[in-house]
């Protein structure tokens, strides 16, 4: 009974925020822009290049910004794991999380814009004053710098919890560097590595305030069409369901990966 009573404020928080949310959300998806009951936003989501358009740019530059935070942040995690100070240079990389998304996406706008600081530098050295900002450069670069702490957490602990003599067991049967990475290494953190990779890729599906601010509306993804429909044409139907397909897409992505992580523990 006292169970029941201690998981009661956790159901009541999943219940208000999450299942009457999604709810509302589902049960607006089936009204037009005039209020009217219709199945035709559905319908003209998946009949709609535009629409089918900006799912594909979603789905790219998330997996752009996946594929480059873990390049950048496996052999930073790796790294880590060997230092004396870890838990100290962990929580520098940790640290930018605790700034408002916000300042820090106005300071990127700051560095990368007219006049800004690297605009100064490559004029310096002679490559004249590039538009850098408004760019799927510089929306890719600044989504990636905001998502590296999300992957290094999970891969470091992966990594924190490999057994050394296994690496060192590698080494005594003849296996390099690479082959201790690929067959030993590798495998055993790939949990951290999918929790990474959930934690990167799906909020990735939803930008919308970096495509504004930092891609100048110049990179159109299903996020982007969200925010235009309840905030602008306010069209609350188009945007639930847009929303709805997001969820759904999340949840497959979770589903997936908690299935490979079954199989692999089998």
């Amino acid at each position: 009974m006292s169970k029941k009573i201690y998981s009661l404020p956790y159901f009541l928080w999943i219940g208000l925020f999450v299942i009457i949310p999604l709810a509302m959300l589902f049960y607006q998806s089936f009204f037009n822009i005039n209020g009217q009951i219709t199945f035709g936003n559905y319908a003209q989501y998946f009949t709609s290049g535009t629409y089918l358009m900006m799912t594909w740019n979603s789905i790219l530059y998330s997996l752009i910004i996946t594929v480059a935070t873990l390049l950048i942040s496996f052999p930073v995690a790796y790294v880590l794991t060997k230092l004396k100070s870890k838990q100290f240079w962990l929580m520098l990389i940790v640290l930018p999380t605790w700034v408002n998304l916000l300042l820090k996406t106005y300071a990127f706008i700051g560095i990368f814009g007219k006049y800004g600081s690297v605009d100064g530098f490559l004029q310096f050295v002679g490559l004249g004053r590039p538009q850098i900002l408004f760019t799927d450069f510089s929306f890719i670069f600044v989504a990636s710098y905001i998502s590296i702490p999300f992957m290094v957490l999970p891969i470091f602990n992966a990594l924190e919890e490999l057994d050394d003599n296994l690496v060192d067991a590698s080494y005594d049967l003849g296996a390099s560097r690479f082959q201790t990475f690929i067959h030993v290494i590798w495998p055993l953190s790939l949990n951290g590595v999918k929790a990474g990779v959930q934690a990167v890729f799906i909020p990735s599906l939803s930008l919308f305030m970096l495509t504004r601010l930092i891609g100048g509306n110049k990179v159109i993804t299903l996020g982007t069409a969200v925010e235009e429909h309840f905030l602008t044409t306010q069209n609350w139907g188009m945007g639930s369901t847009i929303a709805v397909v997001l969820v759904l897409a999340m949840l497959i992505i979770m589903t997936i990966t908690r299935e490979r992580r079954l199989a692999d523990e089998n």
